[in-house]
């Protein structure tokens, strides 16, 4: 996939969360592959997978009564978070950043329980900055000769120093900031506004805080319920696919063209694989799209409750396979229209949200602008994209923008 970065212009508030979300999704979306790769694994190989194999899904013990350590959990605790730091640090001071920030990351994932997405985003670009920031202090005053030993020396210390901080304060207060999360989900659900819930699920889902809320929390409760009731909604709350199939859906269809190729494999591997995370990106690059699925899963949720649907487990991952697997008899119909009109909701939110694709310049089939568009706007938005994905390349690459 080749790497997207939005163009947004102006100011406000509405300019500020596109260009965060624009920045975030920078980090992310060049390591699709790591996370699709990571899905796959998860979805077939899992205990409850397609075809479960316990050297590869991690479950069960070998011959020597050792536990299996297998590819799954590794991945999403090391992998996927070095690789999301590393691309953080590279964005603000090409490799060198990239490298920094990886050794930063180390210390928020050995300090923490949990996959750490969100400190990653936060302690790549920093452990980057600060370099950069010292690099522009001191590269000048550097003697001839001793240049690589000041920068391998001032990449060490640095990157030594940011892992002890995230090891020591940065991992614990992201801990603190999922566990407001997760005390927040927790008060809804003892309160029975649980379409409200989706306020705190589909956002924290977004920052990667989906495990945490759904194991940590909506598990816990829900297994509970499911002993004494047979069933519980509370296994739904943050496992509907429907929002997120919704979502890639009117993406695929009204999303920036230049991307649209790209969203009938993430289709599959979130709604048949359940690895709800191969959406997130998409609502990083085009941060309103949070609302579609927050309406999304509140209709969910609600059409769950008039229905009486519920599950008689967590399923795992959240796939349609694995719904219809611990859906109890007689419940698979319930069950299938809280996911569709999750789906139906936010895919027309989102839809309206993306501006029905108008926003995007029509082209005809020679790749020029259609003549039903204002071609001068219409070559000016091309040619604003060609200069930021040339812009991200070089960047990445940490040499100066090329010009279009």
């Amino acid at each position: 996939m080749s790497e997207y970065t939005p163009t947004v212009t102006g100011t406000g508030a509405k300019a500020t969360v596109q260009r965060f979300g624009g920045y975030l999704a920078g980090m992310v979306m060049p390591n699709i592959g790591a996370f699709i790769a990571w899905g796959l694994i998860t979805a077939i190989f899992i205990e409850v997978g397609w075809f479960p194999v316990a050297q590869i899904g991690g479950f069960g013990e070998n011959a020597d009564g050792e536990a299996w350590t297998g590819l799954v959990g590794p991945m999403i605790t090391y992998l996927l978070p070095l690789l999301i730091g590393f691309t953080g640090g590279r964005m603000v001071h090409g490799n060198r950043g990239g490298v920094v920030g990886a050794i930063a990351t180390v210390g928020v994932i050995v300090g923490t329980g949990s996959p750490m997405f969100l400190g990653a985003m936060a302690m790549g670009p920093l452990a980057a900055w600060i370099i950069k920031k010292i690099d522009e202090a001191v590269q000048h005053r550097t003697k001839a000769g001793f240049e690589m030993l000041v920068d391998n020396f001032t990449a060490g210390i640095v990157g030594a120093a940011m892992a002890i901080a995230g090891l020591l304060a940065i991992g614990p207060i992201v801990d603190t900031i999922m566990g407001w999360a997760e005390g927040a989900v927790g008060f809804l659900v003892d309160n029975s506004l649980l379409p409200l819930a989706a306020l705190i699920i589909e956002p924290g889902k977004v920052l990667f805080l989906n495990n945490a809320i759904n194991h940590g929390v909506l598990t816990p409760l829900g297994a509970a319920q499911s002993e004494d009731a047979g069933k519980s909604i509370l296994f739904m709350l943050e496992t509907n696919p429907g929002p997120g199939l919704g979502i890639l859906l009117a993406f695929m269809f009204f999303g920036p063209r230049l991307l649209r190729p790209s969203t009938p494999a993430a289709v599959v591997i979130h709604f048949f694989g359940g690895i709800h995370e191969i959406y997130f990106p998409y609502i990083l690059m085009k941060p309103q799209l949070i609302a579609a699925a927050i309406l999304g899963g509140a209709a969910g949720i609600l059409t769950n409750i008039m229905t009486g649907a519920g599950l008689v487990a967590s399923p795992a991952p959240g796939s349609i396979i694995a719904y219809m697997a611990v859906t109890p008899r007689g419940g698979h119909l319930a069950v299938l229209l809280g996911i569709a009109v999750a789906a139906v909701v936010s895919f027309v939110v989102a839809a309206v949200l993306l501006g029905f694709g108008r926003k995007e310049p029509k082209e005809d089939e020679d790749g020029t602008p259609s003549s039903s568009e204002d071609l001068d706007a219409a070559r000016a938005q091309v040619a604003d994209r060609k200069a930021a994905s040339k812009a991200g390349v070089a960047t990445s690459e940490s040499a100066p923008p090329a010009t279009a």
